[in-house]
């Protein structure tokens, strides 16, 4: 049996408080170890909708509302039974691998603040920088398969926080290129530069190596050190790492699983290809290689103006690529053990306003999750006849998170040293939301 002084600081005040409430150290450690049973999911894609998505004219129809209200979209039958906006029918047709909340509400509709909550599960201050979940991710856990933990596609996500009080090592690597965007797709980050050939990369590998010695004997900071070398290292892998970089590449895709994630789609409005088809199948490929977090960007959701035009052109390819993205994994045997969670940073107004938009509304919206022990084929929650407001089992931004840190064998509650000294729990207030949970 473990000892009092084994426990942790908070571990040690619910021992104390405990007693009072007739609850033995038996009891508390049992619910430890509940609390740190297996993981259910070993990696998260995490596509995130920039913007404010609206769930009227997707997953949370309401088809008998006034016409303010429900917009001038139709509605479809999913295989469970419930409906989904007629924009999703292809998801709807995979309703029965995904778990919709219906139920979220945050703390404030303003994008900045929102989607810094959002990944990292506090509101920003002048006084803290706090991680994105990805970062913590990284930290936790490390590398697999000498592949990087933490990547984002195609790039990071202004404002949403970095590593915060974390070393700047458990960052994203970003891709800096599309892979679902026109002309080839390339990392530059897999190939030496124009004019390098590999002995005069071998040269100046070898040159820093010496030059980090000489800083080091003359006292240079050996954290600061220490992390560049590990960001070089990283690099070097990369580089020689035939697996990496077929990894990082579509090239061995074969066309009926293109076909299946959706391609060719235009965006009329801006004339360029509707992404995300290729960048969900990319996420794919990176957790099938070993990558841990993925993040995938899909922008263009602040619909205060046409907000049915805006969903008719950005919607189809949308539905396509998360139900192929789903079937896939499910198809590979790698649904059970990986986490897909499709969020945005609040919803729509409950009524379409004078420019047939909605503007922004943090008070009840939904989100996505799917496979890594989630509940299959579950609408979780409800928002009221208007989608006004969460009408049963409510689900609190830090909730949310904290459930997705639970699937990935991290308890939340755990507290960070900041500034080597400050502990600061990864989410605070969250609790697991275990309606959620197969």
């Amino acid at each position: 049996m473990l000892s009092l002084d084994q426990l942790n600081r908070r571990q040690a005040v619910r021992v104390g408080t405990g007693s009072l409430l007739g609850l033995s150290l038996g009891d508390l450690l049992r619910a430890d170890a509940d609390a740190k049973q297996a993981p259910q999911a070993r990696s998260v894609i995490h596509l995130y909708l920039t913007g404010g998505f609206s769930v009227q004219e997707s997953w949370d129809p309401k088809p008998e509302a006034p016409t303010d209200f429900r917009g001038s979209f139709d509605v479809v039958r999913t295989n469970r039974g419930d409906h989904f906006s007629e924009n999703f029918p292809r998801m709807a047709a995979v309703a029965d691998k995904m778990t919709v909340i219906r139920s979220m509400h945050c703390k404030i509709p303003d994008h900045g603040q929102a989607a810094y909550h959002l990944f990292t599960g506090y509101l920003p201050t002048t006084v803290m920088d706090f991680p994105q979940m990805g970062a913590v991710v990284s930290q936790q856990f490390g590398s697999r398969k000498n592949m990087p933990p933490y990547v984002a596609i195609p790039n990071k996500v202004s404002g949403t926080g970095g590593t915060g009080h974390l070393s700047s090592k458990f960052g994203a690597f970003e891709l800096n290129a599309d892979p679902g965007g026109r002309g080839e797709f390339k990392v530059k980050d897999f190939s030496l530069p124009d004019g390098v050939s590999e002995r005069q990369f071998e040269r100046r590998r070898r040159a820093r190596a010496i030059l980090e010695s000489r800083l080091r004997s003359q006292g240079v900071d050996d954290t600061q050190l220490g992390t560049m070398n590990e960001f070089y290292q990283r690099a070097y892998t990369l580089l020689n790492s035939p697996a990496a970089r077929a990894a990082f590449s579509l090239e061995a895709e074969p066309q009926k699983i293109r076909d299946l994630y959706g391609h060719g789609y235009i965006l009329n409005y801006r004339r360029q290809p509707a992404a995300i088809g290729g960048r969900l199948m990319m996420a794919r490929r990176l957790v099938e290689a070993g990558v841990r977090f993925v993040t995938v960007r899909y922008d263009g959701w602040d619909s205060h103006v046409d907000i049915r035009n805006a969903f008719t052109d950005k919607a189809p390819a949308l539905d396509h690529a998360i139900a192929g993205l789903l079937a896939d994994l499910d198809q590979r045997g790698m649904l059970d053990d990986t986490l897909v969670m499709v969020t945005t940073e609040f919803g729509r107004t409950p009524r379409v306003n004078s420019s047939n938009g909605r503007d922004h509304w943090a008070r009840s919206y939904s989100m996505l999750l799917a496979g890594g022990g989630v509940t299959r084929g579950q609408i979780y929650g409800a928002s009221d006849a208007t989608a006004s407001e969460p009408a049963k089992n409510p689900v609190a931004l830090e909730d949310f998170l904290y459930t997705v840190y639970h699937q990935l064998g991290i308890d939340a509650n755990n507290e960070l040293l900041a500034f080597g000294t400050r502990p600061i729990e990864i989410v605070k207030g969250g609790k697991l939301v275990k309606g959620l949970l197969a």
